[in-house]
Protein backbone atom coordinates (compact mmCIF):
# COMPACT_ATOMS: atom_id res chain seq x y z
CA UNK A 1 0.00 0.00 0.00
CA UNK A 2 2.86 2.27 0.88
CA UNK A 3 4.43 1.39 -2.49
CA UNK A 4 1.29 2.44 -4.31
CA UNK A 5 1.21 5.70 -2.31
CA UNK A 6 4.81 6.42 -3.15
CA UNK A 7 4.34 5.76 -6.84
CA UNK A 8 1.13 7.80 -6.91
CA UNK A 9 2.88 10.86 -5.39
CA UNK A 10 4.22 12.91 -8.30
CA UNK A 11 6.66 15.04 -6.28
CA UNK A 12 8.32 12.13 -4.70
CA UNK A 13 8.70 10.33 -7.99
CA UNK A 14 10.37 13.38 -9.46
CA UNK A 15 12.86 13.62 -6.65
CA UNK A 16 13.84 10.00 -6.95
CA UNK A 17 14.32 10.26 -10.70
CA UNK A 18 16.47 13.33 -10.24
CA UNK A 19 18.76 11.59 -7.82
CA UNK A 20 19.14 8.59 -10.09
CA UNK A 21 20.01 10.80 -13.00
CA UNK A 22 22.68 12.63 -11.06
CA UNK A 23 24.18 9.38 -9.91
CA UNK A 24 24.48 8.14 -13.45
CA UNK A 25 26.22 11.31 -14.57
CA UNK A 26 29.02 11.10 -11.89
CA UNK A 27 31.43 8.27 -12.73
CA UNK A 28 32.78 6.25 -9.91
CA UNK A 29 35.97 7.71 -8.42
CA UNK A 30 38.73 5.50 -9.65
CA UNK A 31 40.85 3.92 -7.03
CA UNK A 32 44.07 5.70 -6.41
CA UNK A 33 46.75 4.62 -8.82
CA UNK A 34 49.64 2.83 -7.26
CA UNK A 35 52.62 5.00 -7.69
CA UNK A 36 55.70 3.02 -8.50
CA UNK A 37 58.26 4.36 -6.12
CA UNK A 38 61.84 3.48 -7.02
CA UNK A 39 63.43 2.37 -3.84
CA UNK A 40 66.99 3.71 -3.70
CA UNK A 41 69.38 2.05 -1.43
CA UNK A 42 71.23 4.42 0.83
CA UNK A 43 74.07 6.02 -1.13
CA UNK A 44 77.38 5.79 0.59
CA UNK A 45 79.33 8.95 0.07
CA UNK A 46 82.78 8.05 -1.25
CA UNK A 47 85.27 9.92 0.90
CA UNK A 48 88.67 10.47 -0.86
CA UNK A 49 91.46 10.32 1.61
CA UNK A 50 94.17 12.75 0.58
CA UNK A 51 97.54 11.73 1.93
CA UNK A 52 100.03 14.47 2.67
CA UNK A 53 102.21 15.07 -0.43
CA UNK A 54 105.93 15.75 0.06
CA UNK A 55 107.53 18.27 -2.25
CA UNK A 56 109.90 16.37 -4.57
CA UNK A 57 113.56 17.33 -4.21
CA UNK A 58 114.90 18.94 -7.35
CA UNK A 59 117.83 17.07 -8.83
CA UNK A 60 120.76 19.46 -9.24
CA UNK A 61 123.10 18.87 -12.11
CA UNK A 62 126.74 19.89 -11.58
CA UNK A 63 127.85 22.58 -14.04
CA UNK A 64 130.57 21.88 -16.58
CA UNK A 65 133.99 22.71 -15.21
CA UNK A 66 136.06 25.29 -17.12
CA UNK A 67 138.93 24.10 -19.34
CA UNK A 68 142.50 24.33 -18.15
CA UNK A 69 143.90 27.85 -18.14
CA UNK A 70 145.80 28.50 -21.34
CA UNK A 71 147.73 31.36 -22.83
CA UNK A 72 149.76 30.42 -25.87
CA UNK A 73 152.09 33.37 -25.44
CA UNK A 74 153.27 31.88 -22.14
CA UNK A 75 153.98 28.37 -23.37
CA UNK A 76 154.99 28.70 -27.03
CA UNK A 77 156.85 25.37 -27.02
CA UNK A 78 154.18 23.18 -25.45
CA UNK A 79 150.75 23.23 -23.86
CA UNK A 80 149.60 23.04 -20.24
CA UNK A 81 148.81 19.57 -18.95
CA UNK A 82 146.66 18.63 -15.97
CA UNK A 83 147.61 15.65 -13.82
CA UNK A 84 145.02 15.43 -11.01
CA UNK A 85 142.18 13.13 -12.03
CA UNK A 86 139.96 13.55 -8.96
CA UNK A 87 138.16 16.81 -9.69
CA UNK A 88 136.58 16.99 -6.24
CA UNK A 89 139.98 16.72 -4.57
CA UNK A 90 141.38 19.25 -7.05
CA UNK A 91 138.74 21.87 -6.19
CA UNK A 92 139.08 21.17 -2.47
CA UNK A 93 142.85 21.66 -2.55
CA UNK A 94 142.57 24.65 -4.86
CA UNK A 95 140.17 26.67 -2.72
CA UNK A 96 141.13 25.62 0.82
CA UNK A 97 142.14 28.88 2.44
CA UNK A 98 145.29 27.51 4.11
CA UNK A 99 146.69 26.33 0.77
CA UNK A 100 148.37 28.33 -1.97
CA UNK A 101 146.11 30.82 -3.69
CA UNK A 102 145.30 30.38 -7.40
CA UNK A 103 148.01 31.90 -9.55
CA UNK A 104 150.87 30.76 -7.31
CA UNK A 105 153.73 30.06 -9.71
CA UNK A 106 157.13 28.36 -9.60
CA UNK A 107 160.03 29.17 -11.90
CA UNK A 108 162.58 26.32 -11.98
CA UNK A 109 166.07 27.42 -13.06
CA UNK A 110 169.01 25.07 -13.75
CA UNK A 111 172.61 26.18 -13.37
CA UNK A 112 175.42 24.27 -15.05
CA UNK A 113 178.56 26.30 -14.72
CA UNK A 114 179.20 29.69 -13.14
CA UNK A 115 182.52 31.46 -13.45
CA UNK A 116 183.98 34.52 -11.78
CA UNK A 117 185.83 35.26 -15.01
CA UNK A 118 184.73 35.38 -18.60
CA UNK A 119 182.54 32.48 -19.80
CA UNK A 120 184.42 29.97 -21.93
CA UNK A 121 181.36 28.39 -23.61
CA UNK A 122 177.73 29.35 -24.33
CA UNK A 123 176.43 27.22 -21.46
CA UNK A 124 178.59 28.97 -18.88
CA UNK A 125 177.27 31.88 -16.84
CA UNK A 126 179.31 34.78 -15.50
CA UNK A 127 179.07 35.71 -11.84
CA UNK A 128 177.86 39.15 -12.90
CA UNK A 129 174.91 37.66 -14.77
CA UNK A 130 174.15 35.41 -11.80
CA UNK A 131 173.99 38.43 -9.46
CA UNK A 132 171.82 40.29 -11.96
CA UNK A 133 169.43 37.36 -12.22
CA UNK A 134 169.17 36.82 -8.47
CA UNK A 135 168.62 40.51 -7.78
CA UNK A 136 165.93 40.66 -10.46
CA UNK A 137 164.15 37.68 -8.91
CA UNK A 138 164.21 39.36 -5.51
CA UNK A 139 162.99 42.71 -6.82
CA UNK A 140 160.10 40.99 -8.61
CA UNK A 141 158.98 39.32 -5.38
CA UNK A 142 160.29 35.78 -5.89
CA UNK A 143 161.34 33.53 -3.01
CA UNK A 144 163.42 30.36 -3.32
CA UNK A 145 161.99 27.06 -2.05
CA UNK A 146 163.35 23.52 -1.71
CA UNK A 147 162.30 20.37 -3.53
CA UNK A 148 160.05 19.02 -0.79
CA UNK A 149 158.13 22.30 -0.76
CA UNK A 150 157.67 22.05 -4.52
CA UNK A 151 156.42 18.46 -4.23
CA UNK A 152 153.86 19.46 -1.60
CA UNK A 153 152.68 22.32 -3.76
CA UNK A 154 152.38 20.33 -6.97
CA UNK A 155 150.66 17.37 -5.31
CA UNK A 156 148.37 19.04 -2.77
CA UNK A 157 148.64 22.80 -3.38
CA UNK A 158 150.49 23.19 -0.08
CA UNK A 159 151.22 26.82 0.73
CA UNK A 160 154.39 28.30 -0.76
CA UNK A 161 155.25 31.92 -1.65
CA UNK A 162 153.01 33.22 -4.48
CA UNK A 163 156.08 33.73 -6.67
CA UNK A 164 158.54 30.93 -6.00
CA UNK A 165 161.77 29.84 -7.63
CA UNK A 166 163.64 26.53 -7.42
CA UNK A 167 167.40 26.96 -7.98
CA UNK A 168 168.93 23.70 -9.26
CA UNK A 169 172.71 23.36 -9.65
CA UNK A 170 173.52 20.34 -11.81
CA UNK A 171 176.51 18.01 -11.66
CA UNK A 172 177.66 17.60 -8.04
CA UNK A 173 179.51 20.79 -7.23
CA UNK A 174 181.81 21.21 -4.26
CA UNK A 175 181.30 23.35 -1.19
CA UNK A 176 183.36 26.35 -2.29
CA UNK A 177 181.10 26.72 -5.33
CA UNK A 178 178.00 27.07 -3.15
CA UNK A 179 179.69 29.27 -0.59
CA UNK A 180 180.94 31.60 -3.32
CA UNK A 181 177.87 31.92 -5.48
CA UNK A 182 174.78 31.07 -3.36
CA UNK A 183 175.46 31.39 0.37
CA UNK A 184 174.88 35.15 0.30
CA UNK A 185 171.24 34.59 -0.73
CA UNK A 186 170.71 32.12 2.08
CA UNK A 187 172.00 34.67 4.57
CA UNK A 188 170.15 37.65 3.08
CA UNK A 189 166.86 36.08 1.99
CA UNK A 190 166.78 32.53 3.37
CA UNK A 191 166.98 31.06 -0.14
CA UNK A 192 168.01 27.37 -0.36
CA UNK A 193 169.61 25.84 -3.43
CA UNK A 194 169.56 22.32 -4.89
CA UNK A 195 172.72 20.31 -5.57
CA UNK A 196 171.94 17.69 -8.25
CA UNK A 197 174.22 14.97 -6.94
CA UNK A 198 175.90 12.28 -9.09
CA UNK A 199 176.11 9.20 -6.87
CA UNK A 200 179.02 7.45 -8.60
CA UNK A 201 181.64 6.65 -5.98
CA UNK A 202 184.61 8.08 -7.86
CA UNK A 203 187.53 10.23 -6.62
CA UNK A 204 185.75 13.52 -7.36
CA UNK A 205 182.70 12.41 -5.42
CA UNK A 206 184.75 11.11 -2.52
CA UNK A 207 186.64 14.39 -2.33
CA UNK A 208 183.54 16.62 -2.21
CA UNK A 209 181.27 14.33 -0.20
CA UNK A 210 182.23 15.33 3.39
CA UNK A 211 181.64 19.03 2.71
CA UNK A 212 178.36 18.28 0.99
CA UNK A 213 177.17 16.21 3.94
CA UNK A 214 177.89 19.27 6.05
CA UNK A 215 175.96 21.49 3.62
CA UNK A 216 172.98 19.12 3.77
CA UNK A 217 173.05 19.20 7.56
CA UNK A 218 173.23 23.00 7.56
CA UNK A 219 169.89 22.98 5.77
CA UNK A 220 170.47 25.36 2.89
CA UNK A 221 171.80 22.96 0.22
CA UNK A 222 169.12 20.44 -0.79
CA UNK A 223 170.72 17.38 -2.44
CA UNK A 224 168.67 15.52 -5.07
CA UNK A 225 169.44 12.58 -7.36
CA UNK A 226 171.26 13.19 -10.64
CA UNK A 227 171.89 9.62 -11.68
CA UNK A 228 174.71 7.20 -10.91
CA UNK A 229 176.83 6.83 -14.01
CA UNK A 230 175.18 10.04 -15.28
CA UNK A 231 177.17 10.45 -18.49
CA UNK A 232 174.85 8.18 -20.49
CA UNK A 233 171.37 9.72 -20.58
CA UNK A 234 168.41 7.37 -20.26
CA UNK A 235 166.43 6.84 -23.45
CA UNK A 236 163.80 4.51 -24.83
CA UNK A 237 166.69 2.18 -25.76
CA UNK A 238 168.03 1.94 -22.21
CA UNK A 239 167.94 -1.50 -20.62
CA UNK A 240 165.89 -2.25 -17.55
CA UNK A 241 169.11 -2.89 -15.66
CA UNK A 242 170.58 0.50 -16.58
CA UNK A 243 167.38 2.39 -15.69
CA UNK A 244 167.18 0.66 -12.33
CA UNK A 245 170.83 1.39 -11.59
CA UNK A 246 170.48 5.09 -12.39
CA UNK A 247 167.52 5.37 -10.04
CA UNK A 248 168.06 2.84 -7.24
CA UNK A 249 171.76 3.42 -6.59
CA UNK A 250 171.24 7.14 -5.81
CA UNK A 251 168.57 6.16 -3.27
CA UNK A 252 170.99 3.79 -1.57
CA UNK A 253 173.72 6.44 -1.60
CA UNK A 254 171.46 9.14 -0.19
CA UNK A 255 170.24 6.94 2.66
CA UNK A 256 173.79 6.07 3.62
CA UNK A 257 175.26 9.58 3.38
CA UNK A 258 172.54 12.26 3.47
CA UNK A 259 170.17 10.20 5.62
CA UNK A 260 167.17 10.85 3.43
CA UNK A 261 165.45 9.51 0.34
CA UNK A 262 165.68 11.88 -2.65
CA UNK A 263 162.44 13.60 -3.56
CA UNK A 264 163.40 14.21 -7.17
CA UNK A 265 165.42 12.82 -10.01
CA UNK A 266 167.08 15.45 -12.16
CA UNK A 267 167.34 13.41 -15.36
CA UNK A 268 171.04 13.35 -16.42
CA UNK A 269 171.47 15.09 -19.74
CA UNK A 270 167.72 15.61 -19.83
CA UNK A 271 167.21 12.01 -20.95
CA UNK A 272 164.15 10.05 -19.85
CA UNK A 273 161.59 7.56 -21.11
CA UNK A 274 158.07 6.46 -20.15
CA UNK A 275 159.54 3.31 -18.59
CA UNK A 276 162.13 5.27 -16.61
CA UNK A 277 159.41 7.55 -15.23
CA UNK A 278 157.38 4.51 -14.26
CA UNK A 279 160.32 2.92 -12.43
CA UNK A 280 161.08 6.21 -10.69
CA UNK A 281 157.52 6.33 -9.38
CA UNK A 282 157.74 2.75 -8.15
CA UNK A 283 160.92 3.59 -6.24
CA UNK A 284 159.30 6.58 -4.51
CA UNK A 285 160.47 9.60 -6.50
CA UNK A 286 157.84 12.34 -6.48
CA UNK A 287 159.28 14.67 -9.12
CA UNK A 288 161.47 14.52 -12.20
CA UNK A 289 163.13 17.37 -14.11
CA UNK A 290 164.03 17.64 -17.79
CA UNK A 291 166.20 20.26 -19.47
CA UNK A 292 163.30 21.57 -21.58
CA UNK A 293 162.55 25.25 -20.81
CA UNK A 294 158.85 25.10 -21.68
CA UNK A 295 157.49 27.40 -18.99
CA UNK A 296 156.70 27.83 -15.30
CA UNK A 297 154.78 25.49 -13.01
CA UNK A 298 151.45 25.91 -11.24
CA UNK A 299 149.20 23.59 -9.28
CA UNK A 300 147.78 20.96 -11.67
CA UNK A 301 149.40 22.87 -14.55
CA UNK A 302 152.60 21.76 -16.32
CA UNK A 303 153.59 22.91 -19.85
CA UNK A 304 154.63 19.91 -21.95
CA UNK A 305 154.83 18.88 -25.59
CA UNK A 306 153.07 15.88 -27.10
CA UNK A 307 155.11 15.82 -30.31
CA UNK A 308 158.57 16.58 -31.60
CA UNK A 309 159.55 20.11 -32.58
CA UNK A 310 161.74 20.23 -35.72
CA UNK A 311 163.22 23.55 -34.60
CA UNK A 312 164.21 22.06 -31.24
CA UNK A 313 165.16 18.44 -31.95
CA UNK A 314 166.96 18.01 -28.63
CA UNK A 315 163.82 18.79 -26.63
CA UNK A 316 162.36 15.35 -26.00
CA UNK A 317 158.54 15.48 -26.06
CA UNK A 318 157.17 14.60 -22.63
CA UNK A 319 153.49 13.95 -23.25
CA UNK A 320 153.88 10.21 -23.86
CA UNK A 321 155.12 9.73 -20.31
CA UNK A 322 151.57 10.43 -19.04
CA UNK A 323 152.98 11.68 -15.73
CA UNK A 324 153.67 15.42 -15.89
CA UNK A 325 155.25 15.55 -12.44
CA UNK A 326 158.06 13.27 -13.61
CA UNK A 327 159.02 15.48 -16.57
CA UNK A 328 158.94 19.03 -15.21
CA UNK A 329 160.51 21.80 -17.33
CA UNK A 330 163.43 24.01 -16.27
CA UNK A 331 164.66 27.35 -17.55
CA UNK A 332 168.31 27.66 -18.52
CA UNK A 333 170.35 30.01 -16.33
CA UNK A 334 171.86 31.93 -19.26
CA UNK A 335 168.53 33.40 -20.44
CA UNK A 336 166.23 32.87 -17.45
CA UNK A 337 166.12 36.58 -16.71
CA UNK A 338 164.26 37.38 -19.93
CA UNK A 339 161.51 34.92 -18.99
CA UNK A 340 160.70 36.46 -15.62
CA UNK A 341 158.00 38.77 -17.10
CA UNK A 342 156.37 35.74 -18.76
CA UNK A 343 156.27 33.88 -15.47
CA UNK A 344 154.66 36.85 -13.75
CA UNK A 345 152.12 37.13 -16.55
CA UNK A 346 151.29 33.45 -16.14
CA UNK A 347 150.69 33.99 -12.44
CA UNK A 348 148.43 37.00 -12.93
CA UNK A 349 146.51 35.44 -15.81
CA UNK A 350 145.90 32.18 -13.94
CA UNK A 351 144.73 34.06 -10.83
CA UNK A 352 142.24 36.12 -12.85
CA UNK A 353 140.99 33.05 -14.72
CA UNK A 354 140.47 31.17 -11.45
CA UNK A 355 138.47 34.03 -9.97
CA UNK A 356 136.25 34.20 -13.07
CA UNK A 357 135.41 30.52 -12.66
CA UNK A 358 135.35 30.34 -8.89
CA UNK A 359 131.56 30.32 -8.54
CA UNK A 360 131.23 27.53 -11.10
CA UNK A 361 133.83 25.37 -9.39
CA UNK A 362 132.32 25.91 -5.95
CA UNK A 363 128.84 25.07 -7.27
CA UNK A 364 130.23 21.87 -8.80
CA UNK A 365 131.83 20.98 -5.47
CA UNK A 366 128.64 21.73 -3.54
CA UNK A 367 126.59 19.42 -5.77
CA UNK A 368 128.99 16.62 -6.62
CA UNK A 369 131.59 16.56 -3.85
CA UNK A 370 130.65 18.03 -0.48
CA UNK A 371 128.62 15.09 0.76
CA UNK A 372 131.69 12.86 0.43
CA UNK A 373 134.60 15.26 0.91
CA UNK A 374 133.09 17.67 3.41
CA UNK A 375 132.93 21.46 3.21
CA UNK A 376 135.87 23.43 1.91
CA UNK A 377 137.74 24.91 4.89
Amino acid sequence: MRQRQFLSNPSLRFLILLLLTLAACNPATPPPEATATATRSPTSTATQTVSPTSTPTAIRTPPALPPLYRNDSLTPFGSPHSYIQDKCQLILDKWTSDNSSPGTVVMVIMFHSITSGDPSNPNQMSEFKLRTLMNKLHVEGFTAINTSQLAGFMEQNARIPPRSVLLVVDDRHYRRYFDLFFHQYWVDYGWPVVNAWISLDDPAGQLSLPDNIALENEGWVDHQAHGYIHNIPISTYSSEEYILGELQKPIDFFQANFHKIPTAVIWPGGGFSPRAAEVARQLGYQLGFTTNPRGPLMFDWVPLADGSDPQRPLWIPEGSVNDPLMVLPRYWDTDAIIHIPEVIQASLGAAAYAEENRATELEYYDIACESQYGPIP
